[in-house]
């Protein structure tokens, strides 16, 4: 049985019950898990782990985010001791922020390296998410992430084959773990210089769990108002640039964060003229994959593909033509710096908020409560062409405003940000000295109901400052965060 899909009659002696493989994992040890988004992640077995309820203070880490059966059911049932590098559940953010998950936010295309040097020591077991087992090793389904390296410093590998993704995937990925020191050999998106599966030896795998279900899938909401109104700006700035001879009709290859305004930024591309587009970016989502689906896009490389139901059908049924466009890598060389600066890179990521001088705060509420982690965003916005940050000008429903005097955490500071975008318009901050850039965020990315005050906070701060650099009322800079921490809202 399953010999279609694994291909060593010995590993297939291996194939046991979720409950059988979940008993191998005992208290206190390191366990690697494959998925980077709602991409690619193992189900039953971290589920079943949580059920037995026995294997507690365990060192959990991932690609980046997974879905609730995994971090939300660990979380929940008490067993996360440690986390790294990225998560987006609401059981294990409560666990982080309670203090009972240890929790450290870890830049993405750093994490591989950290595993392969042993900072987090040897992997008791990596728990992988695979659509097939070959002689030589295993294929992963939507997502790399950090499974390789995950895999590669293991001691035993359990594996959860997945029968509801084709094993006609085999050949999208490219598997390559960088060596130290050594040129990356890819320039352009669709360029393969890897292996079509992660290097794993039979004796290495201690058991095989068969899993038929598709899994969570994300929702991502109809563009809104606020967020078309981003994609608009975006769409305007890129097409003044190519009318500028700043870049080309294609333009560079693009990366987009996750999420609800960065679809949307994709979406707005579709209508906007331009052709021949490439990605190369960490995770394609539904409007990205649309590019492709309508040949406004040529090549898409990424680590995950995190698609919608209706996505994830229309993905299949058209799955030869996405075959040859598609590229999936590890994190470790889809967000590397080195092809970032290479490629030219434009790069447009979501902020929880930013300052009047261009500093962005990504993981952070009010400065102490961790929302999901800085991701790849920082990979990207350090080293791209264009560094753009997005977000809404106003945040739960109009009592926060998502410019601020100073942010309360800094992830990316104001070296890192090119270009400024709320839905009120967009600051292009490319050489403008500190108090330029105060200006003109204030004006165009400021919603009006909160212009005004940023507007006596930066005149105040400019006679009480002793620098006239980048002037600041230290006394009075986080009045407005106060001010939502005693009555719920920043407004007066």
């Amino acid at each position: 049985m399953y010999e279609d899909r694994i291909l060593n009659a010995a590993v297939r002696e291996k194939i046991m019950s979720a409950d059988e493989a979940a008993s191998l994992i005992k208290e206190n040890m390191k366990l690697g898990f494959s998925g980077f988004t709602s991409a690619g992640y193992a189900k039953k077995v971290p589920t079943a782990i949580a059920k037995q309820g026995t294997a507690k203070n365990l060192t959990v880490i991932t690609g980046a985010s997974t879905g609730k059966e995994l971090d939300g059911e660990l979380a929940k049932a008490g067993l996360m001791g440690r986390r790294h590098p990225f998560q987006s559940d609401k059981d294990s953010r409560n666990s982080i922020n309670a203090g009972d998950t240890k929790y450290a936010d870890i830049h993405l295309s750093v994490l591989p390296r950290m595993v392969r040097q042993g900072v987090f020591g040897e992997m008791d077991y990596t728990i992988v998410e695979c659509c097939m087992i070959t002689e030589e090793g295993i294929v992963p389904t939507l997502t790399v992430g950090a499974t390789n390296a995950l895999v590669e410093n293991s001691k035993k590998v359990i594996v959860e084959l997945n029968t509801s993704v084709p094993k006609e995937v085999y050949g999208m990925h490219d598997i390559i773990s960088p060596d130290e020191g050594k040129p990356v050999a890819i320039t352009k998106p669709t360029d393969r210089v890897g292996l079509p599966y992660i290097p794993c030896p039979a004796e290495k795998i201690a058991a095989v769990v068969i899993n038929e279900e598709v899994g969570a899938t994300p929702v991502f909401k109809e563009p809104d108002e606020v967020s078309s109104k981003i994609a608009e700006h975006i769409v305007e700035f890129l097409k003044e640039e190519v009318k500028k001879g700043h870049l080309p009709e294609n333009l560079y290859p693009l990366q987009s964060g996750v999420g609800a305004v960065a679809n949307a930024v994709l979406a707005g591309l579709s209508g906007a003229g331009f052709k021949h587009l490439s990605m190369y970016t960490e995770v394609g989502q539904d409007s990205a994959v649309d590019l492709v689906h309508a040949g406004i896009m040529d090549s898409l490389s990424t680590t995950a593909i995190s698609l919608s139901k209706e996505g994830l059908e229309k993905f299949y049924a058209n799955f030869d033509k996405m075959k040859e466009r598609i590229v999936l890598r590890p994190q470790d060389v889809s967000n590397h710096p080195e092809m970032v600066r290479r490629m030219n890179i434009i790069a447009m990521n979501t902020a929880i908020e930013a300052d009047i001088y261009g500093n962005v705060n990504s993981t952070h509420i009010i400065g102490t409560k961790m929302m999901n982690g800085v991701g790849g965003s920082g990979d990207f916005a350090r080293n791209a062409a264009i560094s753009i940050f997005m977000t809404p000008s106003l945040a739960k429903d109009g009592k926060i405003s998502s410019i601020v005097p100073m942010v309360t955490h800094v992830d990316s500071c104001e070296h890192d940000v090119c270009v400024l975008v709320t839905e009120q318009g967009l600051a292009d901050l490319r050489g403008l000295s500190p108090k330029e850039r105060a200006e003109l965020i204030i004006e165009k990315c400021a919603h009006p109901s909160y212009k005004e005050e940023l507007r006596n906070y930066f005149e105040r701060a400019k006679e009480v400052s002793p620098s006239q650099h980048t002037p600041h009322d230290l006394a009075h800079c986080f009045d407005m965060h106060q001010r939502f921490l005693e009555t719920g809202s920043m407004q007066k």
